[in-house]
């Protein structure tokens, strides 16, 4: 298992998509138990949220795509795009430090 941190950009006018599948995309990210290390929005400057961090222990880069692809959030048509990218926890009581 590798950590990625998946980076979602909500398309303009995306906050009725949000407020409406909320509850369904905050089950998503329970169900995966341990492997998520981090959720959470990404805000603006006005702290309303433009986007989604979120860290999660997968198989593979496809597995960390699928999880993100099957988000709540993603289904509903939230954003405007979304990155994945290999991510090395170096600090923190989840991160492991491999030689």
């Amino acid at each position: 298992m590798s950590l990625f941190a998946i980076i979602a950009h909500d398309k303009d006018g995306g906050r009725a998509i949000r407020a409406t599948a909320r509850q369904a995309h905050l089950d998503y990210l329970a169900d995966a138990g341990d492997r998520l290390k981090l959720a959470g929005p990404l805000r603006d400057a006005e702290e309303k949220p433009v986007g989604s961090l979120i860290v999660i222990d997968a198989a593979s880069e496809t597995a960390a795509r699928l999880f993100a692809e099957n988000d709540p959030y993603a289904q509903a048509g939230l954003f405007a795009r979304v990155e994945i990218h290999p991510f090395a926890a170096l600090l923190g009581r989840w991160a492991r430090i491999e030689d």
